[in-house]
């Protein structure tokens, strides 16, 4: 929507607005009643909490309005081009029902103003009036002025309006006490205490919309000539200027009157002001009157920028509410759909009962604001850039609070607010697929977490070597789509205790065309991997070889924060030379001091019921808790949910005895994580090769881990690893340390 900034509108029109819709209905209907009940000091948290929410919002949206360019819409067009239309639509949604239902609101309650008329009628003529004979009629004078005259005629009016509340509030303060007069109980002062009771959060709810108006002013955006430091300025000068009065009207009201007093007149500012009779009920008229042009200004505008960025779901409807009236574009359709929910709450002619609808839609809207904020905030986009900044955790603050406090007035309906206002999200994210969205704000977030945790780690790394191992592996392969096993493993690797980098390795040099290849091959592997129960990280590596390749995997930082510690390779059993070139380079990556693990990929399929074997041999002496930390750590995976552990230990003959006293030690010692029925004695005579041993045994096996030392690949040497080509899958692990299992 364009501005019309011709009219050049400047700070005090935000101001007016602001502070009159904020010392509105609330502060003559009902804060007697609340200062009664709730006594000074809980009238006075009362305040103090409601700005502790509005004050990081208004700081927020003042924020947010020196960050771009300012047309009309008020704080929707603020929050939907900083934030994007989805938040912006779905915040503006809320947004505009709060608006709409404060005009009924502040209708309603300038209805009050001519209780002395309704009393009157009933003591002259018997006859209980019903309050919709005025607030009907006053709808429609109001709706009819603001369709004729536009947002010119309400600007003039607020002028004189302001001026009647200024003197209204003066000569309150100028009032003298109520006089008691014999009645020692209807003393003044005896409200200066704490009331304790259960109806705190409920007058909060009552009250609340009246700090609300904070953001009135906002509403002008389009029509204000600097609106980057207009809303700042004017949205903060109203804001603690509505801050400061309601606490010195609870001081007034403490000093001035009983707390039966309070509690019986509805107007009880006129029996301590000057003048009292008629300046209170024309300064009550005059500030529900101002708060209702406030609002029945704003909410038009709103709806109207919503349907102008087709942000609601029917195109027909988005066209409709679009139209603007002459140069201005006065939003015509706008209003009338406004005027007609307004109609609707004034029916219900309930102050308290609207008071506390508008309460649960603002707090949502206060809440939802101040959460994107932080995160903004958090996120640190290059494109936030304001020129007045807030701090984040003012809107972390008024977030938590603006829950907290939905929650203690109904859990119910907080629970259906939030449901109602995702629901709304999902409808327009259906609508609008291409804009941006809460999880771009959610990313830009957890990124700079991700960056500070990883500097963090960084710093701590030097005070890590005595703690707990943990796997943080990295994974080279060029068979990512052919040969799925590898992910697999490394999947279970990386589920719950550690984590997983798997490089798809492209060979060739880094041009255009093998850049593009890997993008292509990166999205296709995070689509396969997408509907898995997947922790693994996936990336794509080009070099001209294998060894340099390997060589640039094992000098990559590892995105977990912890460095990585372990190389994962793997092999097609049936092709030798793949299992020739990894062993040719497991010396580069000894002299990085990682542990080696080479996956044996065989053709069988992976039996998880028959387990995971773990096979010990007296030379595995380094090897042996590497290879049982490696089987619990895969186990915790849920693909192996019904599997079990077994170790065997292969010891030479008459040695089983002395080997299983060891082991039985170790288990009571706490060393082994391991019952002594997962664990079978082997003897080994020599009359059979390693590799039949373990065959007659792990033949079906889901898994089988055995442990290899340096000697056994000396000069590429295969001839080890061929021994187990006749069983399934093979983990084959070697270790420079011997790990510790507390």
């Amino acid at each position: 929507m364009k501005s019309n900034n011709n009219k050049g509108l400047g700070v005090l029109p935000v101001y007016f607005t602001a502070a009159t819709t904020i010392l509105g209905a609330i502060l003559f209907l009902r804060f007697g009643f609340a200062v009664g009940t709730l006594g000074f000091w809980g009238a006075i948290l009362l305040v103090i909490l409601g700005h502790l929410i509005t004050i990081p919002t208004a700081l927020a949206i003042s924020e947010i309005a020196t960050n771009t360019r300012v047309e009309g819409g008020g704080e929707y067009f603020i929050i939907s081009r900083s934030f994007g239309l989805k938040i912006g639509s779905t915040i503006g949604i809320t947004l505009y029902l709060s608006q709409a239902i404060s005009v009924a609101f502040y209708i309603i309650a300038f209805t009050e103003a001519f209780a002395p008329l309704f009393d009157w009628v009933h003591s002259c003529y018997g006859v209980q009036l019903p309050r919709q004979v005025i607030s009907v009629p006053a709808l429609g004078i109001l709706a009819f002025v603001m369709l004729r005259q536009g947002s010119g005629s309400g600007l003039k009016m607020l002028y004189i309006i302001t001026g009647i509340l200024a003197v209204s509030l003066l000569l309150f303060f100028f009032g003298k006490p109520i006089d008691a007069g014999e009645d020692i109980t209807r003393l003044p002062g005896d409200v200066f205490k704490f009331f304790e009771g259960k109806e705190f959060f409920i007058w909060f709810a009552i009250c609340f919309p009246a700090f609300t108006g904070m953001t009135a002013g906002v509403g002008l955006s389009g029509d204000l000539k600097n609106p980057g430091k207009s809303i700042p300025l004017g949205t903060m000068l109203g804001t603690i200027t509505g801050l400061v009065v309601y606490l010195l009207v609870v001081w007034k009201l403490s000093v001035s009157a009983s707390q039966a007093d309070l509690l019986s007149e509805q107007l009880i500012m006129s029996k301590i002001a000057v003048w009292g009779f008629i300046v209170i009920p024309i300064g009550l008229a005059a500030a529900t009157f101002s708060s209702g042009i406030g609002s029945i200004l704003v909410a038009p505008r709103t709806l109207q920028a919503l349907a102008c960025d087709k942000s609601l779901p029917l195109k027909h409807i988005n066209s409709f509410l679009a139209k603007g009236k002459g140069e201005s574009r006065e939003p015509v359709n706008a209003s009338i759909v406004t005027v007609l929910i307004a109609l609707i709450f004034v029916m219900m002619g309930s102050v308290d009962a609207v008071a506390q609808i508008i309460s649960m839609f603002f707090l949502i809207t206060y809440g939802s604001l101040n959460l994107i904020s932080f995160l903004n905030h958090f996120g640190s986009p290059p494109s936030y850039r304001p020129r007045f900044k807030s701090k984040w955790y003012f809107s972390l603050g008024g977030f938590l609070l603006s829950v907290w406090v939905m929650f203690k007035i109904n859990p119910f309906y907080t629970l259906l607010s939030y449901i109602i206002i995702i629901l709304i999200y999902l409808v327009i994210e259906n609508t609008n697929k291409e804009q941006k969205g809460v999880i771009s704000i959610f990313k830009e977030a957890l990124f700079q977490l991700n960056r500070r945790l990883q500097i963090f780690m960084q710093k701590h790394q030097m005070n890590m070597d005595d703690e707990e191992w943990r796997p943080a592996a990295i994974c080279i392969s060029s068979n990512s789509l052919k040969r799925e096993k590898v992910l697999d493993l490394m999947r279970w690797m990386s589920h719950r205790h550690g984590f997983g980098t798997y490089f798809h390795f492209i060979e060739g040099y880094y041009c255009k065309q093998t850049c593009t290849e890997s993008q292509e091959l990166l999205k296709e592997l995070v689509n396969n991997m997408k509907n898995l129960k997947n922790t693994l990280y996936l990336d794509t590596m080009i070099s001209p070889s294998y060894t340099s390749a390997v060589a640039q995997i094992i000098q990559s930082p590892s995105i977990s924060g912890m460095e990585n510690n372990m190389v994962v390779f793997e092999y097609d059993k049936n092709r030798p030379e793949e299992l020739k070139r990894i062993l040719e380079n497991t010396g580069l990556v000894h002299a990085g001091n990682f542990d080696i693990c080479i996956f044996g990929n065989s053709t069988q399929p992976i039996r998880f019921r028959n387990g995971i074997h773990v096979w010990i041999r007296t030379t595995d002496e380094k090897n042996t808790n590497l290879m049982i930390l490696l089987g619990y750590i895969i186990m915790a995976h849920p693909d192996w949910k019904k599997s079990c552990i077994k170790i065997f230990i292969i010891c030479g003959n008459g040695k089983s005895e002395e080997v299983k006293n060891e082991i039985e030690e170790l288990i009571a010692a706490g060393r082994l994580p391991i019952t002594l029925a997962n664990i079978e004695i082997i003897g080994f005579s020599g009359n059979q090769t390693i590799g039949e041993v373990v065959a007659e045994h792990s033949q079906n096996a889901g898994l089988t881990i055995i442990g290899f030392h340096e000697e056994a690949i000396k000069h590429g040497n295969t001839e080890f690893f061929s021994e187990f080509n006749n069983i399934g899958d093979v983990l084959f692990v070697n270790t420079l340390q011997s790990k510790k299992i507390d």
